[in-house]
């Protein structure tokens, strides 16, 4: 796993999420060969003649829309602007497992997925989970229509080896448990004399995000491994609403976290404190 080791330079996070994939063959420029691929598999694609604002600077042309039950994506090939924010090689990008060929964005087979929230629906659902479960399924499908090697998920800006990902959302289908590793990102900062943890992604989930200075002799491994489980007691509990100390995962550790002021935002934080006795 490869975490990422600073967050300095961050780009925005897009205002919807999305899915990019980078496939193995190249898409015709009309389209046609990949729309009947998609009707074949179900998923009704309808072309997009004229979609404006940040949807327009993602998605290139031929742009469908997609069915998947109740769900609507948006796909088609992925725009200049999807390219530079996925860039594998920015310092606030992270990678699990992955390394993409140097020419990954250069050949016209990296395609982009966007869910589109109902008219109307609050930007925090607690319908969201399930949202996200059917577009995960959906991306199994994608992925193996694409032949896919490696796929990014944006809220976590985070590359992972797509048969991965599609092996660990199989698991999540039938086990209930999310693969936290491939949604959220573990960065680690630099603070003050020490450094820390802190989870991105999250949010998306839960409503907030894990932050966690590392103990003195602790590896980041050692951190991932005890954030992972309470970033994934969050996705399927909810967020943190109240202080709470805990026992750590060996004899004589402990847990300690904080949930962040009511009026903290969107973006707020759990701060986590882990020691030993």
């Amino acid at each position: 796993m490869d975490v990422g080791n600073s967050d300095a330079l961050i780009l925005p996070v897009p205002p919807e999420p999305f899915a990019l994939i980078v496939g193995a063959v190249k898409q015709d420029r009309s389209g046609e060969t990949v729309e009947a691929s998609l009707r074949r598999m179900g998923l009704k694609p309808e072309r997009i003649v004229q979609e404006g604002g940040d949807i327009a600077e993602r998605i290139a042309v031929p742009r469908f829309r997609l069915r998947f039950g109740a769900l609507s994506v948006l796909a088609g090939p992925a725009a200049e602007a999807a390219l530079d924010f996925a860039d594998p090689g920015h310092p606030s990008t992270s990678l699990l497992a992955a390394s993409l060929p140097q020419k990954w964005g250069e050949n016209g087979s990296c395609w982009l997925f966007v869910p589109e929230r109902e008219p109307g629906a609050p930007e925090t659902s607690t319908e969201q989970p399930t949202r996200m479960r059917e577009f995960f399924k959906m991306m199994v499908l994608l992925i193996d229509l694409f032949e896919a090697s490696h796929i990014f998920w944006s809220p976590a800006r985070l590359w992972s080896d797509a048969p991965q990902f599609r092996a660990s959302i199989a698991e999540m289908l039938a086990s209930g448990m999310p693969p936290i590793l491939h949604l959220v990102a573990f960065r680690r900062h630099d603070v003050g004399d020490g450094a820390s943890i802190g989870t991105r992604g999250l949010a998306l989930f839960a409503g907030q995000e894990l932050e966690a200075r590392i103990p003195g002799g602790w590896t980041v491994a050692e951190m991932v491994k005890r954030l992972s489980r309470l970033a994934l007691d969050m996705m399927l509990n909810g967020p943190v609403q109240y202080p709470r100390t805990m026992r750590g995962i060996e004899a004589g550790e402990w847990i300690e976290i904080l949930p962040p002021p009511e009026n903290a935002g969107r973006r707020s934080t759990v701060i986590v404190e882990f020691g030993r006795s």
